[in-house]
């Protein structure tokens, strides 16, 4: 790929932008050669670019950035760039407003783009979210590394009858507060438990059984969980919490590790869930190999004997 075919790209792909997050352009599935450090996100008014790495096109790129920021309504343009310290941010054209959200299936979830090295909010899930906002109606789920409690905001939306949030965090816990009360969600059923889920087995037992367990942690996160020794402690305790008829949302976005690791950790560690099915990813996600992505894999509990 070269700048111009980049530019029409993005172009083509921000015709049908709406208020809604969507990506334009995902260089890091290393589908598209010398543009493997790029991503490229509308999200609402704001046009935002994030560089991996140092690039020698930067201003060719800022140029598609600034064309689109004049003919497509853009509010403003922001750059982030995380191969530096703290991986700054910076508004290049316009102007950014204090507050703003970032839309998806109807809800909405306030960010911060300055502040932070993330935004609060990882846009390829959108089709698990989707998963959970279809199957949550009734049920008591578990939201395991809860972060900003997306998956809280689609259960509540999709009618859970409660919803558990387990996170390090109280920060990020409080900040789901927050989206569940922008949203006008019922917050007399939802819990934040600011706990370190590996260590707090008999609090996350007590506000069981579960019918829809979520599991989505950090593929590292020093000192409290590596998704390659760590993972398997919770698979291992899913049965004395599930109800009989529980279903796992199972996400690991851990490059150097596959679906397959998941399966095995299930096989091995918690036999009576079965297999169903993995969620297909967003195709504006795209990746070239689709074991180093995102994978979402859903098991069911079988009938007990």
């Amino acid at each position: 790929m070269n700048i111009l075919e980049l530019k029409e790209h993005i172009i083509n792909n921000a015709k049908d932008c709406t208020q809604e997050f969507k990506r334009l352009f995902h260089g890091r599935g290393d589908l598209y050669t010398h543009y493997e450090y790029l991503l490229v996100d509308s999200i609402d008014d704001v046009l935002y670019l994030t560089f991996f790495k140092e690039s020698k096109e930067e201003k060719e790129i800022i140029a598609i950035a600034e064309f689109l920021y004049k003919n497509n309504n853009y509010a403003c343009v922001l750059v982030q760039k995380r191969y530096l310290e703290k991986a700054p941010s910076e508004v290049i054209f316009g102007s950014l407003k204090e507050e703003h959200y970032i839309y998806e299936h109807g809800l909405k979830y306030k960010t911060s783009f300055l502040k932070n090295q993330n935004m609060g909010f990882f846009s390829d899930m959108k089709i698990g979210h989707e998963y959970v906002l279809l199957n949550a109606k009734d049920k008591t789920v578990l939201n395991l590394f809860s972060y900003t409690c997306a998956f809280s905001l689609c259960a509540s939306k999709g009618g859970a009858k409660k919803v558990v949030n387990i996170d390090m965090s109280k920060s990020a816990l409080n900040i789901g507060r927050e989206n569940h009360r922008l949203n006008k969600l019922d917050l007399k059923k939802i819990k934040f438990m600011p706990h370190n889920i590996l260590k707090s087995w008999n609090a996350i037992k007590k506000e069981g059984p579960y019918d829809l367990i979520i599991i989505d942690p950090p593929s590292f996160q020093k000192g409290s969980f590596a998704a390659s020794k760590d993972y398997e402690k919770i698979v291992k305790r899913l049965v004395s919490f599930a109800a009989s008829e529980c279903v796992v949302l199972s996400c690991l976005n851990a490059p150097e590790l596959s679906s397959a690791f998941i399966k095995d950790l299930f096989e091995k560690e918690a036999a009576s869930f079965v297999f169903k099915e993995r969620l297909e990813n967003m195709h504006t996600h795209a990746s070239k190999n689709m074991e180093r992505a995102l994978k979402n894999l859903i098991f069911v509990q079988s009938s007990r004997t």
